[in-house]
């Protein structure tokens, strides 16, 4: 392939990397075009990377084809998931690093009120799944129930952006009815995405919130490390703390990869994991609470750590944008679309409500645990940019794993129970 009229050739790789950094550039310019104060910011590198996949797959397919014989090897979807878990995990361990040190003690103080917040939003999630089968079954949107129900837990999945619950769902179903339960995720998780990111910018404005009064309700005292026992002069591996980072994403990944059989009528065969988000995410908060092992340094640099998560989120909304636009427009229905816009917003103000009217916690506790609860990755980034403070990342990490487990069995009981 050549660009600017033959001028200058350019192979596939280099193709696809000029474009995995051109939609970084055009989405933050227009992440940053604020309207009455509320801006799309990284949610705005997704919804390019959308519209690239919708319009512009098909040439960068092209150029990542490799020919077997008389067969040609496409491998695009699979670089795009690459770049979407090499994103997932930098994200995500950042993030457990950055919450570390304070998540134990926030747990502590807040454990009750964390799962059940998760397990209000996603039970929420459920309920509205059930009422969108049954609207679907009144109005014959689809040409059968089990169809209908494969469709309904897909973008259930996909409007609370949650791979595993898809993954689950898709183990469950009959084989025939698999690429159901992918067609509603696709169309679930633009809004999925875009309505927490709105959501968490839209509430504070609404409640006309005094942010630096709201950040000292969460500052929590680090507990992660013994301040009074002297442990002399800490050893660092490397001057950036990359070797811990890439330590806890190696054995985070492992722990993701462990399964639970899960049992019972219509889960034989299935199985639960924490995946490598959950796992990454799990030894990293270990690792930033303790902070060392005997006197070897634990903890990366803080500006590596921002930079990480601020690369690893962009590189997640990329690799998930260009992959969801490639079939969007073929695969669109506006009806499954409201039935996903129902099943993002329904949940996220039931969970908003619950804490903050019976569970009483502060603003800035109360949109952590909800983008926890959400299982919204893009979300946390935007709203540790809306608050000013990394503290949120402690509720949304002690929600996580609550609503991850939640929403993999929800999905796979509604697949048995319709």
């Amino acid at each position: 392939m050549t660009l600017f009229g033959g001028v200058i050739p350019i192979t596939g790789i280099t193709f696809f990397m000029f474009c995995i950094f051109a939609i970084a550039a055009v989405g933050y310019v227009l992440g940053r075009i604020t309207i009455k104060g509320v801006a799309l910011g990284d949610a705005a590198v997704f919804i390019v990377a959308l519209i690239f996949g919708c319009f512009l797959y098909d040439k960068l397919d092209a150029q990542l084809v490799v020919k077997s014989g008389e067969a040609a090897v496409h491998y695009t979807s699979n670089a795009l998931k690459i770049v979407e878990n090499l994103g997932l995990i930098l994200f995500v361990t950042a993030v457990g690093f950055i919450a570390g040190p304070k998540f134990f003690g926030n747990m502590k103080k807040n454990f009750k009120s964390y799962v059940m917040i998760g397990l209000v939003v996603i039970l929420a999630g459920g309920l509205a799944a059930v009422g969108c089968i049954y609207l679907g079954r009144a109005t014959e949107v689809a040409s059968g129930n089990e169809e209908l129900t494969a469709m309904v837990v897909g973008l259930l999945s996909g409007s609370l952006t949650s791979t595993p619950a898809f993954s689950a769902a898709k183990a469950t179903v009959s084989p025939e009815y698999e690429n159901a339960v992918a067609v509603g995720h696709g169309i679930a998780y633009i809004f999925g995405v875009v309505g927490v990111v709105l959501f968490v910018q839209l509430i504070p404005k609404l409640v006309r919130a005094d942010m630096a009064a709201e950040r000292s309700k969460i500052v929590i005292a680090d507990d992660g490390r013994d301040k009074k026992k002297s442990v002399g002069k800490l050893i660092d591996i490397d001057g950036h703390g990359l070797m811990p980072f890439a330590l806890a994403a190696v054995l985070g990944t492992f722990v993701g990869m462990i399964e639970i059989p899960l049992s019972g009528k219509g889960l034989d065969g299935t199985c639960f994991s924490l995946t490598t988000t959950g796992g990454c995410l799990m030894i990293s908060l270990i690792m930033g609470h303790f902070g060392r092992c005997g006197r070897v340094n634990l903890m990366p640099k803080e500006s590596v750590l921002k930079l990480f998560r601020e690369l690893g989120l962009m590189f997640f909304l990329i690799g998930a944008g260009v992959a969801g636009g490639a079939g969007f427009l073929e695969l669109f229905d506006v009806q499954y679309f409201l039935y996903g816009v129902i099943m993002t917003v329904v949940p996220m103000i039931i969970g908003f409500l619950f804490a903050k009217y019976v569970l009483k916690l502060s603003l800035l506790n109360n949109l952590g645990s909800l983008t926890g609860g959400m299982t919204s990755t893009p979300a946390l980034g935007t709203l540790i940019n809306v608050c000013g403070t990394e503290d949120v990342a402690s509720a949304y990490a002690a929600t996580y794993p609550v609503a991850l487990i939640a929403v993999v069995l929800i999905s796979q009981f509604l697949i048995v129970l319709f």
